[in-house]
Order: C-alpha cells, then sequence, then structure tokens
C-alpha cells in the first residue's frame, strides 16, 4: 500500500512527553531535529494514568504509534527514594508492564525505554558498563525503584525472545537542565542545589549542602540526552541497553557541581557542608565506550556551559517551574 502524499510514516509516542527529557526532545525535534516523516505525539499523566492497564491500552489504541520513546516513571531524590521504596518499586512496575504489553498488543515496532544508573549493584568495580546491570543488589537509599528499572530490561528480552519485538533501553546518567523537578526535598541533587542557591542568594542567608560534597557523579545535560534519544530511536539496533553518558574524565563531585551553580548565580554567601545529612553512594562512574564506538564525535556541551543555562531558565521561569 503507498502511503498518501505528506502522511507520516512513523507515529512517535513519548510518555513522561511533559518532564525534564520530554520537553528536552520536544524542543530539539522542534529546533530542526524533526524529519518529515515523523510525528511525535508527547503526552502526560493528564492523557492517561499508565498505571492502569485499561487507560494505557486505550491511550495506545487513540494514537496507534509506530514507535515510542517510554519516560514515564514515579521519579524522586535520595530522600524521597529513602521514604518510599515500596511506592516507587510498585509504581513503576505497573506503569512499565502496561507500556511495554499496550506496545506489544499494538504492533509498535520500536520502543526506547529510560533506565538509570542507580539500578547498577552497589557493591561493583568501576567503571561500569552494560553487561553488569544484573551483577548484584542495587544501592539500598533506592532499590524499589532500581529493581523495577531492571525489570524493563528483562522484559525487553523477553518480548524479543518470544515475539521478536525490537524493545531496548537506554542508561543516562544524572540528569538535568530546563524543566527538571527543582524541589529541594524530592528533586534530583543538581536541580535542588540551584533552587538553594536561588533562596540563599534572595534572602542573603549561607548555602547549606546536604552531606560531605565528596560523593562523585556524572551529569548529563537534557538537550545533549535528548539528541542522543532520538539517534537511538532511529539508529539503535540492539535490544541490549547502552549507556548515554559524559565520558569517566567528565565527573565531577558534589562540591564541584555546587561550586559551578555558585558561580553561574553569582552568589557571594556562605558555602556550608551539612555532614549529618546521607551522602547516598559514593559513586557509579559508567564507563561510554559503548556510545563512542557508534558516535566517536559526539560533541556533550560542556558541564559549567549546561548549569548556566540551566539556573538561566529556572530564574527565568521561577514563578512557573516545578519546585
Amino acid at each position: 500500500m503507498t502511503e498518501a502524499p505528506g502522511a507520516k510514516s512513523k507515529r512517535i509516542l513519548v510518555t513522561g512527553g511533559t518532564g525534564l527529557v520530554g520537553r528536552a526532545i520536544q524542543r530539539v525535534v522542534a529546533d530542526g531535529q524533526g524529519r518529515p516523516d515523523e510525528e511525535w505525539l508527547f503526552v502526560s499523566s493528564r492523557d492517561a494514568d499508565l498505571t492502569s492497564a485499561a487507560e494505557t491500552k486505550a491511550l495506545f489504541e487513540k494514537h496507534k504509534p509506530t514507535h515510542v520513546i517510554h519516560l514515564a516513571a514515579m521519579v524522586g531524590g535520595l530522600f524521597k527514594n529513602i521514604r518510599c521504596n515500596l511506592d516507587f518499586w510498585r509504581r513503576n512496575v505497573h506503569i512499565n508492564d502496561n507500556v511495554l504489553h499496550s506496545a506489544y498488543e499494538c504492533g509498535v515496532q520500536k520502543v526506547v525505554s529510560c533506565l538509570s544508573t542507580c539500578i547498577f549493584p552497589d557493591k561493583t568495580t568501576y567503571p561500569i558498563d552494560e553487561t553488569m546491570i544484573h551483577n548484584g543488589p542495587p544501592h539500598s537509599s533506592n532499590f524499589g525503584y532500581s529493581y523495577a528499572k531492571r525489570m524493563i530490561d528483562v522484559q525487553n528480552r523477553g518480548y524479543f525472545e518470544q515475539h521478536g519485538c525490537r524493545f531496548t533501553a537506554v542508561v543516562p546518567t544524572n540528569v538535568f537542565g530546563p524543566h527538571d523537578n527543582f524541589n529541594i526535598e524530592d528533586g534530583h541533587v543538581l536541580p535542588g542545589l540551584i533552587h538553594k542557591v536561588y533562596l540563599a542568594k534572595q534572602n542573603g542567608s549561607a548555602l547549606t549542602v546536604w552531606g560531605t560534597g565528596k560523593p562523585r557523579r556524572q551529569f548529563i545535560y537534557s538537550l545533549d540526552l535528548a539528541r542522543l534519544f532520538v539517534w537511538v530511536l532511529r539508529e539503535y539496533e540492539e535490544v541490549e541497553p547502552i549507556i548515554l553518558s559524559v565520558g569517566e574524565e567528565d565527573e565531577v563531585s558534589i562540591r564541584e557541581a555546587a561550586e559551578a551553580i555558585v558561580e553561574a548565580m553569582d552568589f557571594r554567601g556562605e558555602l556550608v557542608f551539612d555532614a549529618t545529612k546521607a551522602d547516598g553512594q559514593f559513586k557509579k562512574t559508567a564507563s561510554n565506550a559503548k556510545l563512542r564506538r557508534y558516535l566517536p564525535d559526539f560533541q556533550f556541551t560542556p558541564f559549567r556551559q549546561a548549569v548556566r543555562e540551566t539556573c538561566t531558565w529556572f530564574c527565568t521561569n521561577y514563578a512557573n517551574a516545578r519546585k
């Protein structure tokens, strides 16, 4: 059957389409990365409750996607994970099972799901790579979320072996950027620090960073991750996951991250580290060697530039930012 003139051969459904990564993909596609044969559909929890199998199935039957980027999840920072491990497990397992099974039932050609480096074993050797996901228990602070995300990889392999489905997953390191969740209690470390600096500057108070500042993380700018997601959707044909990350040499300490934010926001007050608060996992250094084999020339946005752009966005959009 020949396509009608102007018809789109790909209908790409993005779950979690109004979150940090979803918004970044929207921007990248709108800024020229989209293709004429692609129709992009960004949906959120307002469109369907993905913990409900019936609502998820209805969403897929309504939009009839050929491809899916699955970003929707219950997410939160270290302290929310510590409090709510069971909730993270149950909600994410329901969401992931409903999305993948609806994709299978609706004949979706490809699904790219989003994992996280926190799924890797707590006790391991570094750098971690894609072969090590199931080699031991994750860190106890977020075992619910971690095991739920690991199960996506198990399901992807199951759907491929049993039904030939081309379902895969990416493993980003710590993502940040415009449209992040800047909640101080329950957000991730970098957006939480940006909000703290903003308030400390407004109030003329010291900046207190929870923990020692010594743990180390690889941060990836959401717009860089968005470009890589689009590449994975179009070009990456493996079922096995792929880590999307800056290099090991670009890992920074929480102290260095805080100092980059202080500089970007021109904060002149005192910087204090509260060592009575938990540090979480000391490091989870990931190898991007597999990504570099595919894309040796990919250019990541320099960390301090990405921090500046994120701080500027937050200050400009403070009234409406998630916080």
